[in-house]
Parts: structure tokens; C-alpha cells; sequence
């Protein structure tokens, strides 16, 4: 699934990070650490890799 903004598409690297022992979880916030725990290692891949180009900066919530 592709990531849906720019914020989004940083906490999905941000927790792939994680997943490849890059980065300690404590250092996550919020949605990161969500991310880890619920999505594995290749839809973070993917959520990552999304074009930023014409991505909002935050997703709407409606």
C-alpha cells in the first residue's frame, strides 16, 4: 500500500529502520512504533519507497 503523504512515507522508514536493526524502537514516536509491530518488513518496503512527488505533507482525516 503506498504511503498516502510525506509524514506517512518518513514513519514507514523510519519503522523499516527498526525492522533492520538500523535504529532502536525507543527511539520511535507515535505511528512509527505502531507501524512495527502491524506491518511487515516488505509493506513497510513498500509504504517507503512511495513517490513524494505531489504527496501532501500530512493526510487529510476525512
Amino acid at each position: 500500500m503506498p504511503a498516502k503523504s510525506k509524514a506517512q512515507q518518513r514513519a514507514a522508514g523510519a519503522a523499516l529502520a527498526v525492522k533492520r536493526g538500523e535504529k532502536k524502537k525507543s527511539e520511535l514516536k507515535d505511528a512509527s512504533k505502531d507501524m512495527v509491530e502491524s506491518m511487515s518488513e516488505r509493506e513497510l518496503r513498500k509504504m517507503a519507497s512511495t513517490p513524494r512527488k505531489g504527496k501532501p505533507e500530512h493526510a487529510s482525516k476525512s
